[in-house]
């Protein structure tokens, strides 16, 4: 006889565990601490199986059923219900450990430090603009449209600069996944063109020979990186 609604949540827990059979070979299982268990008997090759739906109340009766005739379609077609499930946990967990997340992390470990400032830097456009859209995505399922996508949020709101500063750390984070046998190629490449134009804000040269000298003193009282403070002094 068929189950309702009504008998799965009157089953009450027993000194052992017992089932209450539904239709097409699935059952719930009870166990004395009162969980209650989807399974489906099946036979695969031979061997009689038993395949785990899920738990009730997470999963409901006709959820259950549901999920019941996919497993009996897999096994029409030839299909291991339980080996694709385990397939399926391999994977994502797979998927987990090569995310763009992990791996930007890495790369971040792996460069070293620069200045202060500019990890910093980095660190904050990689959690505020670029994780929270591919962040928990495997490196090899993101392509051009996905890394755009991300980028397109950052212009939305006027940051410009800082979207051609997220484009240019996914696509060394990508190239390290290259080279760590991780990603097949930069999709960030792709991209390039597809940006929008920062405007180039052009400013007036100093001609009174006035204003020269505190130019120079401040060049010179000037206390920034040591790259910045060379280039600034070298500059004609």
């Amino acid at each position: 006889m068929a189950l309702s609604d009504a008998k799965v949540r009157a089953a009450k827990p027993k000194d052992k565990r017992y089932k209450l059979t539904d239709e097409k070979s699935m059952f719930l299982l009870v166990a004395p601490n009162g969980s209650k268990y989807w399974q489906l008997k099946y036979r695969y090759d031979g061997k009689e199986k038993v395949y785990q739906i899920g738990t009730y109340p997470d999963i409901g009766l006709a959820d259950a059923r549901k999920a019941r005739d996919e497993a009996r379609s897999l096994i029409a077609k030839g299909v291991d219900p339980m080996a694709q499930k385990r397939a399926a946990k391999r994977s994502k967990a797979e998927a987990a450990s090569n995310s763009f997340r992990l791996i930007a992390l890495e790369w971040m470990e792996k460069r070293g430090k620069h200045s202060a400032t500019g990890d910093a830097r980095l660190l904050r456009i990689l959690e505020k603009d670029l994780f929270p859209t591919i962040g928990d995505t495997a490196i090899t399922e993101i392509g051009p449209p996905e890394i755009l996508r991300a980028l397109r949020k950052i212009e939305s709101r006027g940051a410009l600069e800082t979207a051609k500063k997220a484009r240019q750390a996914a696509g060394q984070i990508f190239r390290y996944a290259v080279a760590t046998g991780r990603a097949d190629r930069d999709p960030s490449a792709d991209i390039r063109d597809a940006l929008k134009k920062t405007e180039t804000k052009h400013y007036a040269a100093i001609t009174d020979p006035k204003q020269v000298g505190p130019l120079m003193a401040a060049i010179h009282a000037y206390q920034g990186t040591p790259s910045v403070m060379a280039a600034i002094r070298l500059a004609p």
